[in-house]
């Protein structure tokens, strides 16, 4: 399982230092993917089967299931760790999330989220108000 939260930074050729904690859990390759609110999503490959199976078994007739296929699938990468534990992602997730410098990895029970470290700060400020909230309608899982 992934969680904390760890502050890299990516350099000007688009590489980041994975968080070791982390390394083990994803192997030496994994997918990148676009993800909600504008981060980026990583999945070892055997939760990436298990989501892509999801995926193929929405009804393709529907068009909020194709254009949620295309989203995710277009934007999909696998990347390798090198030998210094650093992944290079690819511009248009870069773009997506739009990382400069600090980053911000997010262990996320079976994947990990990368976020550009202005925009965590933004969505934990407001989440954070919320988030009374939030856990009162999630009262129904059984937390």
């Amino acid at each position: 399982m992934f969680m904390g939260e760890y502050q890299h930074s990516i350099d000007a050729k688009g590489r980041m230092i994975v968080p070791a904690k982390f390394r083990e859990l994803l192997g030496e390759t994994f997918v990148l993917t676009r993800g909600l609110d504008h981060c980026i999503l990583g999945y070892p490959m055997d939760e990436w089967r298990k989501l892509e199976q999801k995926l193929k078994d929405l009804p393709m007739t529907k068009k909020d299931a194709r254009a949620f296929a295309r989203f995710f699938f277009s934007g999909a990468s696998e990347v390798e760790l090198d030998k210094q534990g650093r992944i290079n992602i690819p511009s248009t997730l870069i773009n997506h999330a739009n990382l400069e410098k600090e980053c911000i990895i997010l262990g996320v029970s079976s994947k990990i989220e990368i976020w550009a470290k202005d925009a965590w700060d933004s969505y934990l400020d407001e989440s954070s108000e919320s988030f009374n909230d939030i856990a009162e309608n999630l009262i129904g899982f059984d937390f």
